[in-house]
């Protein structure tokens, strides 16, 4: 099956790169190769830093650099120190750029239509579906989730995201609190680790695991095992799978960190997460912390 699906992937790839065009030194017409004419489209949808750029569309410096090094020769685009951190620089089209821009726009918009315009409308929506299941679980699969400093910008982001979440859907909300200055200390190795995955530059999915220890009775010595804590996925990317895979990761890493026993605590509402736990072979147990939100508690042994 994985070799049919990825000969089925292969042939859809032969047959768009040579639809759109992105085999002519002139992509579109444009006069550009698709690589600079795709980072001319992102510099005008949204200008940032070089920096950004290189996040969001998964460069190579050295690569980056030449592609904007044509579009500068080309009056295009210019770059400037960042007026909020000069050790940057920032990208933004000339106003011959924003023209090439636009003109970049509308030609792509014809060639989308030359596409799916033979289509009946039935034919369309059923393009445009499977485009849009297709592309989902394209970045899912190719989304990296890396391990960060809990304090680090890309993990205040998405526990942010995560918090706001708990708030939203808890029937009492939810207060943060110190929440991230305990996540510094226990979501940090040697003890414990803090994941992010990051999509065209932002975090889309986040998790960790900490080390915490029980005592089994009286007179024993206190038992380690894993806690996986602040796993969160982006409501964009519910249903592409992210959520077990990143579940698989922190188990993993648990693992790692010499535990056979992970466990995890969620709430009433969070009827999504519940499900995923119990199709992953968690088995609930009796409370095991005192945390305040959290109505069920599940364990697994690895």
């Amino acid at each position: 099956m994985h070799s049919d699906v990825a000969a089925i992937v292969r042939r859809f790839n032969r047959s768009y790169t040579q639809r759109i065009g992105a085999l002519d030194d002139s992509f579109l017409g444009m006069g550009l190769p698709l690589g600079t004419a795709r980072l001319l489209f992102e510099i005008g949808a949204e200008p940032g830093s070089v920096q950004e750029l290189r996040a969001r569309l998964g460069l190579d410096s050295g690569y980056l650099s030449r592609l904007l090094r044509r579009l500068e020769q080309e009056a295009l685009v210019t770059l400037s120190p960042d007026p909020q951190d000069r050790r940057r620089r920032r990208v933004e089209l000339t106003a011959a750029g924003r023209a090439a821009w636009d003109d970049l726009e509308r030609r792509s918009e014809e060639r989308a239509h030359l596409l799916v315009d033979p289509l009946t409308p039935r034919q369309q929506q059923r393009l445009a579906d499977a485009l849009a299941t297709a592309d989902l679980l394209v970045r899912a699969a190719t989304v990296s989730l890396e391990p960060v400093d809990p304090m680090s910008p890309p993990a205040q982001q998405a526990m942010g995201a995560y918090f706001a979440e708990l708030d939203a859907r808890f029937p009492h909300g939810f207060d943060a609190g110190s929440q991230s200055t305990k996540d510094a200390e226990l979501l940090s190795p040697p003890n414990g680790i803090f994941v992010v995955a990051v999509s065209d530059g932002t975090p889309v999915a986040c998790g960790g695991v900490q080390t915490q220890h029980q005592m089994m009775g009286p007179g024993t010595d206190a038992v380690a095992y894993g806690e996986i804590k602040r796993m969160w996925v982006h409501d964009g990317w519910r249903g592409a799978g992210l959520g077990s895979r990143l579940l698989r990761h922190l188990e993993a890493a648990a693992s790692e960190l010499g535990h056979d026993i992970v466990r995890l605590d969620t709430n009433d509402a969070l009827v999504e997460a519940i499900a995923m736990y119990q199709r992953a072979g968690y088995a609930e147990i009796e409370r095991y912390n005192d945390n305040p939100y959290a109505r069920h508690f599940f364990e697994k042994r690895l």
